[in-house]
């Protein structure tokens, strides 16, 4: 029998994540674009300087409902009406409002581009922000808040963040608001939000995709450059601090089989030179199945499906200063809650004083720097991170600098960086569990002082 002659892999092509060109367009907006050959699905990303922090003394959430009404209508096209012509466009478009802005993503066939910018600019310029829709989507907040508290998962992050901000702080709240404060929003409130924050001057746009054919400066113009606004300075961001000194708050839940674990603290983010090092290590930490926490809690003892390690920006200001969020996250059984806790700890411990080995650096680094061409295959995913990167005010080269950086990063490095990244005295614990099962083994177990909360 003869076989053909089995493929052998070619040599890879040498990759960096795209650059951006930029441009500015009559109204202010700054404008970042990157043409994707072949790229036929075009990414647009708004970014609107409208921080968490803007909001009205008790009204938090009054941002996420601004963001979800974007869609809702404009002054030519009702909600339906709105919603009938993205569909005929091919066009999805969705919303987010977080601590540092509002985004909107439209993603829309190159071939339709024009028509969705079209729809785009008239949702900024104009929108609608009927009576009866802002009811409906305060109505859906409220919903998903009563959700939200039977999820342990929410509810971990949410006592997390009380415990680290200060109640001044609006990281220390949650970011779509309370039901307390959600209830007092009205079309109003809504209205004098957008009023008050929503301009073309302090906005960025990202656009990714295949523009062959494109005259995009111009097509823009016609389209989001008729948005017209005031000017205005943009957000000045205050300082991210928080108290991480080591305890242990336990969210009742009981009767519960399983305890929700969310260990955190606040550490160095994008804009510290540290972070490469701290991804990669972190990664080596709880990044995969192969990772030190994976191998012991979910191979070895059984205690889990799986548990992570990360890093997650938290806040940036334009001088640099920035904090973000680390944290180690899972589930295990009831039973399980101090065992688990106590080998982590083990763990954290035993990488203080041995360091990653050079095969855990590795693999990691093949993982990191070879997934990327294909992470960033779609125009949505680069247009996403260009507007991180513009929201947490980083060069446009930056995310190509940080994968040279881990190329290149020696274990040593990895090692000192996720190391003082989770300091074992200095890690906020949060379990959302059985109070009455868990508080005495974990008391016992010396990581911090216990609280047991509702």
């Amino acid at each position: 029998m003869t076989f053909h002659p089995q493929p052998r892999p070619g040599t890879p092509s040498p990759w960096d994540f795209p650059a951006p060109e930029r441009a500015a367009l009559g109204n202010g907006i700054t404008v970042l674009h990157c043409h994707r050959p072949g790229q036929q699905l075009v990414a647009v990303e708004v970014l609107l300087d409208v921080p968490l922090a803007a909001e009205p003394e008790g009204l938090d959430g009054v941002a996420g409902i601004l963001a979800r009404a974007f869609s809702e209508g404009t002054d030519t096209l009702s909600a339906e009406e709105y919603a009938a012509e993205l569909e005929r466009a091919g066009a999805t478009l969705d919303t987010h409002a977080d601590h540092p802005c509002i985004r909107i993503s439209l993603e829309v066939p190159a071939s339709r581009l024009q028509r969705g910018l079209s729809l785009l600019a008239d949702a900024l310029r104009a929108p609608a922000l009927p009576e009866a829709e802002i009811e409906r989507l305060v109505a859906n907040r409220l919903d998903e808040i009563v959700h939200e508290q039977a999820n342990p998962a929410r509810r971990a992050a949410k006592a997390l963040y009380a415990e680290l901000f200060d109640a001044a702080d609006r990281l220390s709240r949650p970011r779509a608001g309370t039901a307390d404060t959600v209830k007092s929003i009205d079309r109003a409130a809504v209205k004098a939000f957008y009023d008050g924050h929503v301009r073309p001057a302090t906005s960025t746009v990202v656009v990714v995709g295949d523009l062959t054919g494109v005259d995009l400066p111009a097509l823009l113009e016609s389209t989001l450059g008729t948005w017209t606004g005031t000017a205005a300075e943009p957000s000045v961001h205050a300082p991210v601090t928080g108290d991480d000194h080591g305890r242990v708050v336990i969210v009742d839940r009981p009767g519960s089989v399983q305890t929700q674990l969310l260990i955190g603290r606040i550490g160095p983010d994008r804009h510290d030179p540290v972070w490469a090092a701290q991804t990669l290590g972190t990664y080596c930490l709880g990044g995969t199945l192969t990772s030190r926490l994976d191998r012991v809690l979910r191979e070895e003892k059984g205690y889990t499906y799986g548990v992570r390690a990360f890093a997650q920006p938290l806040r940036s200001a334009a001088d640099g200063s920035g904090r973000a969020m680390l944290a180690i996250s899972g589930s295990v059984d009831t039973a399980s809650t101090a065992p688990a806790l106590a080998d982590t700890w083990v763990i954290l411990r035993t990488l203080a004083a041995e360091g990653l080995t050079d095969a855990e650096r590795d693999e990691a680094v093949q993982f990191l720097v070879g997934v990327a061409p294909l992470k960033y295959e779609t125009a949505g995913s680069v247009a996403g991170t260009l507007a991180d990167q513009v929201e947490q005010y980083l060069p446009d080269d930056y995310q190509a600098e940080v994968y040279r950086q881990l190329a290149e990063l020696p274990t040593a490095a990895a090692t000192e960086a996720v190391v003082a990244a989770f300091p074992p005295d200095r890690l906020v614990t949060v379990l959302v569990g059985d109070a009455a099962v868990i508080a005495d083994d974990v008391r016992a177990l010396g990581i911090g002082e216990v609280t047991v909360v509702s």
